[in-house]
């Protein structure tokens, strides 16, 4: 331990004032951004969805501009030309792997829709696809049924994971004598036997995909989408046997895919290279066996970087780019295949969180802040003032003369202890209500001045419990939103996602907090902040102005829209698409806004309905009319403010 902790130096006039690039730094933009966000000269952060222009969209301007035209916060903001920017970089990355190889076999990326089923999304990347003949996944009646009409060709392919049933099976059918490709993946032996006899009920040949457990699997959250404990699979032995069936039959070539997933954020590429080895082993010995199988389906866990290093490694971070990622396939591949002397199969892989994560990005309101209490620095200590609070302005008053750690850190110990002999002595009756609260305010005003201390001069070892002091004096930033409805990952899993303030990213933040919502639930806050070393627990912001306050939380692309939950009745938020035009002075247009979920409908979804609400108020108020309690005029006047809440949005309105 230090001897001595020196006194913070005087400020440096010469010191360069705070840039756009010091604030891209200190949120870690370069590490997650993959070059698509940035801040310009202005303070606002800008989105740049396209790197073969040079334009750029103002995320502050966007935000202006919606909810002056009535849309309401919070709200996601969708740059679209991102999907087409990610399906484009995909189907590249292959392409290239493909090329540098010498891989005689080919490559057809599939879009899960799982992982986000709104209809613009799934349009923009059917679009964006066309020219790759980019297909689409499903794994539910639903999704099924919406996937079906987009497939725009009879060499786009179309994949159904999960369980299905006979009806599922039956429509698939039918869309394979329509001539479209679309495959069922076979998850259990039982579904073989019902698209063998559905298939023989039909008079038509049978196309299929199975689903393998591997022995591999990847580490991570995801664990279980791979080796013996993935729900969904057949095993070894169980593949074996319906090779055989299926070659005894004279079907053999009614397999045409064979399909595994260790989950949807790989973070070890040795790992996904061990798999597919794996998967190209059996498909090796297939073939052999008299199988001839045109698919090889490698499933998704192309990952995004929620972390704050350039390849990650950490929770929620990759260690490979995307190019990485399609090389270790493709050559993983090729050379087991060349091994076993086989043909090269077409690799299909199942990217969804890769592709959508980064379009979508979360805007809130700030409603206030609130701080640990603290006295200012030319605080007296009123004459007759309690010994207790006597004792705490004593240590607040050494702190700035102590020497060294060892004594700022008595000095907090017994701070401590004061502490809790004010809420002993209050709790007793011995001591009052104002200097118990002058007594707490003086604890907290240590714990400032110790932390200001060592952040000013930065030791390069702090005692645990001095650490810890940053975190306890954080502020709290309510924000209008709900964990539970928009960042699911968050609370579920503990996926760290990149927060960033919109604007005043042209000066310093001065405060750090931690985010509340506005749920009245506990577990309703962001603790977790992406950094290098993965442990911290406050976000560097703003002082309050008096102007809005905005906060974008990134990344939430990815499945956030779809896993929503309805928690306190918060509904779905709004929405803003938007595209770049450097044509427009703006250098944006926004194509399409989406308002957010309403109270009333809301209320539908748990049998909450308007006509019955209204009336049971309306008799209420003639009751106290009745009585004299209100004017006639005033219940109307009482009725109609009611309903006016139906309308409005399940979210805070800070005006």
């Amino acid at each position: 331990m230090p001897d001595t902790v020196p006194a913070p130096a005087a400020p440096d006039p010469h010191v360069e004032a705070w840039t756009p690039a010091d604030a891209e730094a200190l949120y870690h933009m370069a590490a997650w951004g993959e070059g698509y966000f940035g801040v310009n000269a202005a303070g606002h952060v800008v989105a740049r969805p396209d790197p073969r222009r040079d334009g750029e969209i103002d995320l502050a301007a966007v935000v202006e501009e919606v909810v002056a035209g009535g849309l309401s916060l919070p709200a996601v903001i969708r740059f679209q030309d991102l999907l087409d920017t990610r399906v484009r970089q995909l189907n590249e990355a292959f392409q290239t792997a493909i090329e540098e190889s010498g891989y005689r076999g080919g490559y057809t990326g599939v879009y899960p829709v799982k992982v986000n089923q709104l209809r613009e999304v799934v349009d923009e990347i059917v679009e964006a696809g066309r020219p790759y003949r980019f297909g689409l996944e499903c794994g539910s009646k639903a999704e099924l049924v919406a996937t079906l009409p987009r497939l725009e060709s009879d060499d786009t392919l179309c994949l159904v994971n999960g369980y299905k049933d006979a009806a599922m099976l039956r429509i698939i059918q039918t869309f394979q004598r329509l001539g479209r490709k679309v495959l069922p993946i076979i998850e259990k032996t039982t579904e073989l036997d019902q698209i063998l006899a559905l298939s023989d009920e039909a008079d038509q040949p049978a196309r299929f995909g199975i689903r393998i457990k591997l022995a591999s699997v990847a580490p991570g959250p995801w664990t279980k989408s791979g080796g013996s404990l993935s729900k969904f699979g057949i095993t070894l032995p169980e593949l074996v046997a319906a090779a055989d069936r299926l070659i005894d039959a004279g079907r053999g070539d009614a397999l045409r895919l064979l399909h595994f997933h260790l989950g949807s954020q790989i973070g070890d590429v040795g790992a996904l290279k061990a798999a597919v080895k794996e998967i190209t082993r059996i498909y090796a010995h297939l073939v052999r066996r008299g199988l001839a199988p045109e698919y090889l389906d490698v499933g998704g866990g192309l990952g995004v970087n929620y972390d704050a290093l350039p390849l990650g490694g950490g929770r929620g971070g990759v260690d490979y780019s995307m190019q990485e990622y399609a090389n270790a396939i493709v050559y993983a591949v090729q050379e087991t295949c060349d091994a076993e002397g086989v043909p090269h199969p077409t690799i299909v892989s199942e990217n969804g969180r890769a592709l959508t994560a980064h379009h979508s990005v979360l805007v809130v309101d700030t409603l206030g802040m609130t701080s640990k209490p603290s006295v200012p620095d030319d605080f007296v200590l009123p004459e007759g003032a309690h010994a207790i609070t006597s004792e705490l302005d004593a240590l607040r008053r050494s702190v700035p003369e102590a020497p060294g750690l060892g004594e700022l850190l008595e000095i907090y110990h017994d701070a401590v202890e004061a502490r809790q002999k004010s809420e002993a002595l209050f709790q007793y009756g011995y001591l009052g209500l104002d200097p118990m609260a002058l007594a707490e305010t003086l604890y907290w005003s240590v714990c400032r001045d110790i932390h200001a201390r060592l952040l000013a001069v930065g030791p390069d070892w702090v005692p645990p419990e001095l650490d810890a002091l940053g975190d306890a004096l954080a502020e709290q930033v309510l924000c209008d939103f709900s964990v539970f409805q928009s960042l699911m990952d968050h609370w579920a899993l503990g996926q760290r996602f990149p927060i960033v303030p919109v604007s005043r990213l042209d000066e310093a933040p001065t405060c750090r907090a931690r985010l509340v919502d506005i749920t009245c639930d506990s577990d309703g806050e962001i603790a977790r902040f992406i950094a290098p070393e993965g442990k911290k627990r406050a976000l560097e912001v703003h002082a309050p102005n008096g102007a809005p306050y905005r906060l974008g939380i990134f990344l939430v692309g990815a499945y956030q829209d779809i896993l929503g939950d309805a928690h306190n009745l918060f509904g779905s938020v709004a929405e803003a698409h938007v595209y770049l035009d450097e044509s427009e002075p703006s250098g944006y247009y926004v194509e399409e806004t989406i308002p957010a979920t309403t109270v009333e409908q809301m209320l539908a979804r748990v049998q909450y309905f308007p006509s019955d609400l209204h009336a049971r108020v309306q008799t209420t108020l003639r009751q106290k009319a009745k009585e004299g309690l209100i004017r006639p005029k005033e219940a109307q006047a009482i009725l109609a403010d009611y309903r006016a809440f139906f309308q409005s949005s399940t979210y805070l309105d800070p005006s």
